[in-house]
């Protein structure tokens, strides 16, 4: 007799509830990790792109060009592989045989989060580009540094004109980490897979797998078109 679903996924002695849930909680400490990584690496993209120096401009496309031309799980793959042949030769050099690989939640991180910059760096430099730049050049005028400038005027603007497309990223990179089964990390699709073979039932698992990754998805956009909501009431007074 096949054990009842809802014993599956509870928190009893034969349920899995538990540790789905603990794999959705690095699931979503995963995809902050990523997507906040993304954002450093998006606005110091988008500053290359604005930058007057043609060879700051080269840089910032060609970051943005290859990371968003090569699939997701290729630069998972290549970062998986390329950092851990890295390392195992690094070793090697310093007197220490064997094969050395890097954790797959520093992988999986980097990887994601350079994707995600690269799609952040459009977002940020197309807010920066709708300010109007009057306000810029009063701000010098009212002798603002540089940095006051940027604090006061320039990103609390860019940042409120880029929330939508930021919304839409943090969704892909919430996905996105998925592919982080593949290396190994035991996030939410990795953890219905061991359930699922486990126990013989994949669309129960895949099933309640999907049903969490929902739920992230809505809550998290939830809050990003709360804080959309107050910044437009904020520059609307």
């Amino acid at each position: 007799m096949s054990t009842p679903a809802f014993t599956l996924i509870g928190f009893g002695p034969e349920g899995w509830g538990k540790l789905l849930l603990l794999a959705a909680g690095l699931t979503l400490v995963a995809a902050v990790c990523s997507f906040a990584l993304g954002s450093l690496l998006g606005a110091a993209g988008a500053a290359l792109k604005l930058a007057s120096s043609r060879s700051l401009r080269g840089i910032g496309t060609f970051y943005t060009t290859v990371f968003r031309g090569i699939p997701e799980i290729l630069v998972v793959y290549l970062f998986y592989f390329g950092g851990s042949l890295a390392l195992t030769r690094l070793m090697h050099l310093a007197g220490f045989p064997g094969f050395f690989s890097l954790p797959s939640f520093i992988i999986g991180v980097v990887a994601i989060g350079l994707v995600s910059g690269a799609y952040q760096t459009e977002a940020y430099r197309s807010a920066y580009l709708r300010l109007e730049r009057g306000q810029i050049e009063a701000g010098k005028a009212c002798g603002m540094s540089s940095f006051v400038l940027l604090w006061r005027v320039i990103a609390p603007q860019t940042l409120r004109f880029a929330l939508p497309a930021l919304g839409n990223i943090w969704q892909s990179v919430l996905k996105e980490t998925a592919l982080l089964s593949i290396i190994g990390l035991v996030e939410l699709l990795r953890q219905s897979t061991i359930a699922s073979g486990a126990t013989r039932q994949p669309l129960l698992f895949y099933g309640v797998a999907a049903l969490l990754y929902l739920v992230m998805g809505q809550v998290t956009a939830l809050g990003i078109r709360t804080v959309e909501r107050r910044l437009a009431r904020c520059w609307g007074r």
